[in-house]
């Protein structure tokens, strides 16, 4: 299997996730970094074009710039796939550009500025035929993919009620108001940001998660969203009751004014016979707690867990797996779906566990709706997608 060719949009000097990404990228030795526009500013791309060993001319002044001249290349030297690690209102038009200019697209979240975007979006993918994968990285430790599996298989029964929360505490300043503090600035930034800062930035990831490992879509919400910090023009914190299909109900909390509070995403499962608990300070742990029995501590590596787990897991049993091995996760899939796309294969359901362009509109209707419930005098309102 030779590498996939990738080209990547965004991601230059002092930007977090851009590194992730090409981490992500590089773990299972599946890509190369072969062309990239890094930055609006063209000599900025050009020297995190140099600090990455890129060729000179497969480092460009712009997105559109980089897709029409990779595209016009042979099909042996084009890159295959483009990752774009922008702001969020940096993210419809260079995957649309992608998607159209026949490239594979992986795409940070939430996935675009609105909830038109996103549905413009899907009609575009599904148009293309092209693969798309959403960077939602929880959803891809193994113990998270445990966890859905379990509750599939009906280990807890029927469920009842999940809680979800997602604590961060570096924004109890006002950050923004920093000089060079260029992730504080854009992600409280509504021109850049769009509609909600917490509930858009760490929200989606917790609301994602709830669905993947409950199964379960959300029909009806209530939001209380608050702007704690002087100054700020989005939230920074946030509560959501939710009601799910099937009649089991969640609790959301998405936070950034947490003091000392860093990156601990939890979910906690509750069924007719028994619960679950994941934490990512112990993300190689998943309790499980039957009603008529003691706690079980199940572990990564184990033989005993399913496919999903067992497939995304890269060490043996004792050896912590976190934050990268799980995005990398995201990427393996996807290189590993597009592989057998051109050897006529179909993918395994395991290579196939990646958060995709329905997760991505689903994450940008929690925002719309959670923005409009937080604005409403209405208890309930509807899901709308």
């Amino acid at each position: 299997m030779m590498k996939l060719r990738l080209g990547m949009i965004g991601g230059g000097q002092g930007a977090f996730i851009g590194g992730v990404h090409r981490m992500a990228a590089r773990l299972d030795g599946l890509y190369e970094l072969t062309a990239g526009a890094f930055s609006s500013n063209p000599a900025s791309s050009r020297a995190t074009g140099v600090l990455l060993g890129l060729a000179p001319g497969r480092v460009y002044s712009s997105y559109t710039d980089l897709m029409v001249q990779e595209s016009q290349r042979p099909e042996a030297e084009r890159v295959q796939v483009i990752s774009i690690v922008t702001p969020n209102h940096l993210h419809f038009a260079p995957a649309k550009l992608a998607l159209e200019h026949g490239f594979h697209v992986i795409l940070d979240k939430p996935m675009t500025f609105s909830l038109a975007e996103a549905r413009e979006l899907a009609r575009v993918v599904a148009a293309s035929g092209k693969r798309f994968c959403l960077t939602h990285t929880y959803t891809g430790y193994p113990m998270v993919k445990e966890a859905r599996q379990l509750i599939r298989a009906g280990r807890l029964g029927r469920l009842r009620k999940l809680y979800v929360e997602y604590p961060q505490g570096w924004l109890s300043e006002f950050a923004e108001g920093e000089a060079g503090n260029k992730q504080a600035a854009w992600r409280t930034d509504p021109a850049r940001s769009g509609l909600a800062g917490a509930m858009g930035d760490i929200g989606t990831h917790a609301f994602n998660l709830l669905e993947y490992v409950g199964g379960l879509p959300v029909e009806q919400l209530c939001a209380d969203l608050n702007t704690v910090v002087p100054g700020r023009r989005l939230d920074d914190d946030g509560a959501v009751l939710l009601k799910l299909a099937g009649g089991a109900s969640a609790v959301l909390l998405a936070t950034q004014v947490a003091a000392g509070e860093e990156n601990n995403v939890r979910i906690r499962a509750y069924g007719e016979l028994g619960g679950l608990e994941w934490q990512q300070a112990d993300a190689n742990t998943l309790l499980l707690k039957p009603l008529h029995g003691p706690a079980e501590i199940w572990r990564t590596g184990g033989g005993y867990l399913s496919s999903f787990a067992q497939h995304s897991t890269r060490t043996p049993a004792g050896h912590p797996e976190g934050y990268l091995e799980a995005f990398a996760n995201l990427y393996r899939n996807f290189a590993l779906a597009i592989w057998a796309d051109l050897e006529g294969r179909t993918p395994a359901p395991e290579v196939l566990d990646y958060p995709g362009i329905a997760d991505g509109v689903r994450g940008m209707a929690f925002i719309e709706n959670v923005i409009a419930s937080g604005r409403s005098d209405k208890k309930w309102t509807d899901f709308t997608v």
